[in-house]
């Protein structure tokens, strides 16, 4: 088993940290007619990442660990879909967008090779 019980070492953790709290901010520009539908929604993804990641962390086998960034990999799916009608729909800008879904691909290709990592040293043994 990977001995990752310390979340907080990852560089995929930092990350996905840093970028909900990027997410917060573009969002409190957003109406308040929607602190508690699209708002709420998109903070809940963002922060969905890391928790997920860090809960992985805490569990006891490289499967639930495993499991957990498969989660948070589905965060960014959903996360950057969201983003994507934000712009949509006028609440974020253009140029807004396209950088968050770089950083958020770049969490996403993280997470999958954490993943990876993971199923490939447990191959091993």
């Amino acid at each position: 088993m990977l001995k990752m019980k310390d979340f907080k070492k990852l560089k995929v953790w930092n990350r996905a940290i840093d970028f909900a709290a990027e997410v917060y901010q573009a969002t409190e520009k957003f109406p308040k007619k929607e602190v508690y539908s699209l708002t709420d929604q998109i903070r809940r993804s963002a922060v969905s990442i890391f928790s997920n990641i860090a809960e992985g962390c805490k569990k006891d086998s490289d499967a639930e660990l495993v499991r957990y960034c498969n989660i948070a990999l589905g965060s960014t799916g959903e996360l950057e879909s969201q983003l994507i009608f934000s712009e949509r729909i006028g609440y974020l800008k253009i140029e807004t967008l396209n950088g968050m879904v770089r950083e958020l691909d770049e969490i996403g290709k993280m997470l999958a090779g954490l993943i990876k990592s993971i199923r490939e040293q447990n191959e091993k043994r």
